[in-house]
């Protein structure tokens, strides 16, 4: 004789044990290796995340190599890394790289910086810079020995420039907005892919002058001055709201993520990109960067989940296209 409380009880508590059995999968420790390379800039996030994660996740190894935006991609290009750190979009030749060498690469932003202009804190007499001055100290026909040389009234004390290496996204950035086209960088410079380096360049030096990411600058801040830019609209410092609003100009810029579409079909890499992306901002701000707006990071989200691929930084030939991250990305 059929019994509906009986049928009932059977049902329920198969299905609690289903759910039990899934909730139980859900959490089932992840095993695995992801490896990482490329910004210093967007090391720090990417180093903070992990630690997060592998708190959740302690049996996936993931490794985090600082080898600049440039050393990033050429091992990302080749298949040597599931992830590269990037502080500006990929190259139309490194996106080329990778289609010849099979990889498919999905693009996310993460975070914005503001590049800063730091000088040593016994700098007394430079608050402020125009990008005008910035090519006059920093591109290779550049006549520039002392500070007086810069501007009228400044001291003959001799400028000393610490500067990202070349493989970096940082120097990249710089060299793209300062050096523009067709300049270059001078080649009497100390030169460090590890932005502590500059820093303590900077900091040993009086007649000091670098840049790097925001980051570095805000951990840093007891250590070295930073310098308002003059784009000919007002020197303004670089602040988490000027850099997301985008008034410090011209050294606003999104950071990022690449991940290989390969490697996201793994479940240990799937995992800590999605757990990437919900934390990105928080981890962001935490470490000294600016978080994205929420409707970026859910398009970050879609883009993931849906596997999309290529750059919103580059159009259907390969040339590089130039704007905000907002507008771009939507």
């Amino acid at each position: 004789m059929f019994n509906r409380r009986t049928a009932l009880s059977v049902l329920s508590g198969g299905l609690l044990a289903t759910a039990a059995a899934s909730v139980v999968l859900a959490a089932a420790p992840l095993r695995g290796e992801i490896k990482i390379a490329g910004s210093s800039t967007v090391g720090p996030i990417t180093q903070a995340i992990m630690e997060e994660f592998n708190k959740e996740q302690p049996d996936v190894r993931v490794s985090n190599a600082i080898t600049g935006t440039g050393g990033g991609f050429k091992k990302f290009t080749v298949g040597e890394t599931d992830i590269s750190n990037a502080s500006r979009p990929i190259k139309g030749s490194e996106a080329e790289a990778a289609t010849s060498n099979g990889i498919e690469f999905i693009e996310l932003p993460v975070a914005y910086d503001g590049l800063t202009i730091v000088v040593n804190h016994d700098n007394t007499w430079c608050d402020e810079l125009t990008v005008d001055e910035l090519r006059k100290i920093f591109l290779s026909d550049s006549k520039v020995k002392n500070w007086s040389d810069i501007r009228a009234g400044w001291p003959s004390i001799p400028v000393k420039m610490y500067i990202p290496g070349t493989d970096s996204g940082t120097f990249d950035y710089f060299k793209e907005v300062v050096a523009e086209k067709d300049g270059s960088i001078r080649s009497d410079v100390t030169v460090s892919e590890d932005d502590n380096v500059l820093v303590r360049g900077v900091a040993g030096e009086k007649g000091g002058i670098g840049f790097f990411g925001c980051a570095y600058y805000f951990e840093n801040i007891d250590k070295v001055k930073a310098v308002a830019i003059d784009e000919g609209h007002g020197a303004v410092m670089p602040t988490t709201t000027t850099i997301e609003n985008g008034t410090y100009a011209p050294f606003s810029r999104p950071l990022f993520v690449y991940v290989n579409k390969r490697s996201a079909a793994r479940p240990e890499v799937k995992a800590f990109v999605e757990y990437y992306l919900e934390h990105a901002g928080d981890m962001a701000e935490e470490v000294g960067y600016v978080r994205l707006p929420k409707d970026i990071y859910n398009k970050a989200r879609r883009n993931f989940m849906k596997g999309k691929t290529g750059s919103c930084y580059l159009d259907a030939s390969g040339k590089s296209l130039h704007g905000s991250i907002t507008e771009l990305y939507q």
